[in-house]
C-alpha cells in the first residue's frame, strides 16, 4: 500500500482488505498465496489511482474486482507453477475466469471476514502461527513488520506463515464459518489469538522496550471488526472492553527515559478518559448479556482499577470477589497470582503469601511471581527475603526496562 495515498484512504483500504482476501478465498480456498498476492496489487492500485481519478462509488466492488483479475493474471504468468494454475482452472468456470467479475454474483456484498478469522486461527496451526497468519491475513502487516514486533528475523516470520498456508492447502481446511457445534470453541481459539497479539503488544516478552504498540493497537482494530461481525457475543464485548480499559494506562505505563511505571505510581490524569468510557459502557452491556465469561470478568477487574482516583480508593473488595469467581470459570496459576495482589489489599501481605506457596512450582519461571512476592516480603519487613526475590524477578524479565525496575526495587529501602 502507498505510503503516499491519503490518511482516509489507507484506512478504508486496511479496512476493506480482509474482506477482499474472504472474497477471493471463497471461491479459491486452495490458492491462499495468489489470493493474497493479488489482493496486495489491488490495494496497491487502489492507492495509487484513487487519490488521482477520485475513490469508486463502491470501493469494494471496485477492490474484488480488481483482485480477481489480477488473480487471473498471476495464475496464467506463473508457468512455473503449472500445477497450480490447472487446480484453479479446472475448480472455475472458464466463463467466470473472461466474464464476470468477482463482486457481481449475488453474494457480492457479503463480508466474510469472519470465516477469514476462523480459518487463520484453525486449531490445526499452531499458536505462533495463527498470530502471524491473523496479522498477514487480516491485519494486513507484512511479514517485516510482523517479524520485528515479534523480534524474530523475517526469514523466520515467512517460513511461518509459509507452513501456516501450506497446512491450511494440504489439510483442506474448509473457507467457511464452522458448523454450530463447533463455533464456541472455534470463536475461543479466535479470542486467544486476538489476546495473545495485545498482551504481546502491551507487555513485550523481548527486547528493550516494555510495550510494543503497533501490536496492541492491531488486536484492538481486529477485535473492533470481530465485535462488528458479532455484536451480541458477551466475550467479544468483553475482550474489546479489556482491551481498552487495559491500553488506556498505556500513557502513564513508563516516564520520560522508558522506564517502566508500575500501576500504582502512575498518573492517572495521564490515562486515557475515552477509552475507559467505551470500555466501561462494554462491560455494563456484556455482563448481562449471558453466560459470563473470563474475558467479561477481566474486564470488569479493569474497570474496577481504571475508575478509582488512585492506588488508595480501589475497591479492592469487589475486585478479590470478581478473582474469585474467574477462578471458578477459568482456574490457572496466573488469576491466583493476581488474586494474590488482590489479596493483600483485603487482608495483608501474610495471608497473600501463603496463598503464593502453593504456586511458587506452576509460576517459579515467571518473573511476575517473584516480583508479587517482593514486594509483599518487603511489606512483611522481610528485607534479605524480599531482596531475593527482587534479584530473581530481575534475573527472569524479558525487556530491559522490568529488569531495572526489579534490580532498583531490590536497592530500595522498604516502601
Amino acid at each position: 500500500m502507498s505510503p503516499t495515498a491519503p490518511a482516509a484512504d489507507q484506512d478504508l483500504l486496511r479496512a476493506l482488505a480482509p474482506q477482499v482476501l474472504a472474497a477471493l478465498l471463497r471461491r479459491h480456498a486452495g490458492a491462499f498465496d495468489a489470493c493474497e498476492d493479488a489482493v496486495q496489487e489491488a490495494l496497491l492500485a487502489a492507492a495509487e489511482q484513487w487519490p488521482r481519478e477520485g475513490r469508486p462509488a463502491n470501493p469494494r466492488g471496485w477492490l474484488v474486482t480488481v483482485a480477481a483479475r489480477r488473480l487471473v493474471d498471476l495464475v496464467r504468468a506463473d508457468r512455473a507453477r503449472r500445477e497450480r494454475e490447472e487446480r484453479l482452472f479446472l475448480a472455475t468456470p472458464q466463463s467466470e475466469l473472461l466474464g464476470r467479475p468477482a463482486d457481481a454474483g449475488p453474494d457480492a456484498d457479503r463480508d466474510d471476514s469472519l470465516a477469514l478469522l476462523f480459518l487463520c486461527c484453525h486449531p490445526a496451526l499452531t499458536a505462533p502461527s495463527r498470530i502471524a497468519l491473523t496479522l498477514r491475513a487480516v491485519g494486513g502487516l507484512s511479514t517485516a513488520q510482523i517479524a520485528a514486533a515479534f523480534l524474530v528475523p523475517e526469514a523466520t516470520m515467512a517460513q511461518r506463515i509459509s507452513r501456516a498456508k501450506q497446512t491450511i492447502r494440504s489439510s483442506g481446511l474448509p473457507f467457511a464459518l464452522p458448523a454450530p457445534a463447533e463455533a464456541d470453541g472455534r470463536l475461543r481459539e479466535v479470542l486467544q489469538v486476538l489476546y495473545l497479539v495485545f498482551n504481546e503488544g502491551y507487555t513485550s516478552t523481548a527486547g528493550g522496550g516494555l510495550t510494543a504498540p503497533r501490536l496492541s493497537d492491531e488486536a484492538i482494530r481486529l477485535t473492533r471488526l470481530l465485535h462488528r461481525l458479532l455484536p451480541q457475543d458477551a466475550e467479544v464485548m468483553g475482550l474489546l472492553a479489556l482491551m481498552l480499559l487495559t491500553d488506556a494506562r498505556r500513557p502513564a505505563r513508563t516516564g520520560p527515559n522508558g522506564e517502566l511505571v508500575p500501576l500504582a505510581e502512575q498518573d492517572r490524569t495521564r490515562w486515557d478518559t475515552a477509552a475507559i468510557a467505551e470500555g466501561t459502557a462494554l462491560v455494563e452491556r456484556a455482563l448481562p448479556a449471558g453466560r459470563v465469561g473470563p474475558y467479561q470478568l477481566q474486564a470488569a477487574i479493569a474497570a474496577l482499577h481504571d475508575e478509582a482516583p488512585d492506588v488508595a480508593a480501589t475497591d479492592w473488595p469487589q475486585i478479590l470477589a470478581l478473582y474469585d469467581l474467574l477462578l471458578r470459570v477459568a482456574p490457572g496459576p496466573v488469576p491466583a497470582l493476581n488474586r494474590a495482589v488482590a489479596l493483600a489489599e483485603v487482608r495483608g501481605p501474610a495471608a497473600a503469601l501463603a496463598e503464593l506457596d502453593a504456586l511458587s512450582t506452576e509460576l517459579d519461571r515467571h518473573h511476575r511471581y517473584h516480583a508479587v512476592r517482593a514486594e509483599l516480603l518487603s511489606r512483611t519487613g522481610d528485607t534479605p527475603a524480599a531482596t531475593t526475590a527482587f534479584h530473581r524477578a530481575a534475573a527472569l524479565a524479558p525487556t530491559l526496562p522490568e529488569r531495572r525496575y526489579l534490580t532498583d526495587r531490590a536497592h530500595t529501602p522498604p516502601r
